[in-house]
């Protein structure tokens, strides 16, 4: 008898240290705001283990909330009898877009001058950089000098040029916080004029791909990560950009630590559309174009996403993008570092 009840109290501590771990792994892996279309329960469609709880707090009107939504909050609960964790849920319209896959041209002027290098003149017996002795740094953007807007390395030229070398107060942005620096150019010993000892780029240019198209805003998302400079890896600061027609004639594959790239080229000095923003997640812009015949298809939540089978449409090679196989094996619903899943292609 004394067996069976140390058997039995091993296997319900067991069976609680189990519980416990899964319900601390829950906590940490699930984000703490969800959202739903409106009047639609939270739903687990990957998980049958988890149960949301009915409204906690009833819900908040949109009109008290600046983001014009409606949050109520609910308790998660490990097969409806151990509580996890409690969440916001946000409810929004519903939602359709056309799935696209086809590639574009990107077209972009930077907002204000981005700092890809710091570098040295000779100034008589001395090689001097006035950038350097400023505190400029590589990956700073240039907004103004003495109060003139900078939109492009002609803007410094004229600026430097017209001051002759009297100290300016330069406005640039980094990491986000603006601030000013003091900085006195200085003449180049090889041509006679001012110069702040530092390269800057003001636009860029690329391909990328559309993700999917919004027919009712003529909205688009593209790329899915964000035009980054070349040489800092900063994010460039859009001022104005355009999307134009492409032709792939060429992939480059992706390795370890290297991401591949479609290579191509432009088929039409046209704008096709405009770019309004670059951020972490992509590019978005508008288009009165549909850039595709597909279907608009309803637009899934983070917690309506399951493993299994999917498709990808991408364009590879010409101008139509196709539709290829492939297996979503992972997903991360707190969106770490925005790598939400992991994707493998099952298309030969």
């Amino acid at each position: 008898m004394k067996k069976t009840v140390r058997l039995l109290t091993a296997l319900f501590c067991f069976a609680a240290a189990a519980a416990a771990a899964v319900i601390v792994y829950y906590n940490i892996s699930l984000p703490d705001i969800f959202y739903v279309t409106k009047g639609s329960p939270l739903e687990f469609e990957n998980n049958l283990s988890i149960l949301a709880d009915a409204d906690l707090n009833g819900s908040i009107p949109a009109d008290e909330r600046a983001d014009s939504h409606s949050v109520r909050s609910a308790g998660l609960r490990l097969f409806g009898i151990f509580p996890i964790k409690t969440v916001d849920i946000c409810e929004i319209d519903s939602a359709e877009v056309i799935p696209c896959g086809n590639a574009f041209g990107i077209k972009m002027l930077t907002d204000g001058v981005i700092v890809v290098d710091i570098k040295g003149f000779r100034c008589g017996s001395e090689i001097v950089s006035p950038a350097a002795d400023a505190g400029i740094r590589k990956g700073d953007v240039i907004i103004s000098i003495s109060g003139r807007s900078v939109t492009c390395n002609e803007d410094i030229v004229s600026i430097l040029s017209s001051g002759s070398g009297k100290t300016v107060g330069v406005k640039l942005m980094r990491s986000g916080v603006s601030s000013v620096v003091f900085m006195k150019p200085e003449k180049s010993s090889e041509d006679g004029c001012y110069h702040a000892g530092m390269w800057v780029r003001d636009s860029s240019a690329g391909i990328g791909t559309m993700t999917f198209y919004d027919p009712v805003n003529k909205t688009f998302a593209g790329l899915g990560h964000p035009v980054c400079d070349v040489d800092t890896g900063e994010i460039l600061p859009l001022c104005s950009g355009e999307i134009t027609d492409v032709m792939i004639n060429g992939v480059k594959k992706g390795e370890a630590g290297s991401p591949g790239e479609l290579m191509g080229t432009f088929i039409s000095e046209k704008a096709r559309g405009t770019l309004d923003i670059n951020c972490p997640e992509g590019l978005y812009g508008k288009t009165d174009r549909i850039p595709s015949s597909a279907s608009a298809v309803p637009v899934a939540m983070r917690q309506e996403t399951v493993l299994g089978e999917a498709v990808i449409y991408s364009t590879v090679k010409g101008c139509t993008p196709k539709c290829y196989s492939a297996e979503i094996e992972k997903i991360d619903m707190n969106d770490a570092g925005g790598r939400n899943m992991v994707i493998k292609i099952t298309d030969k």
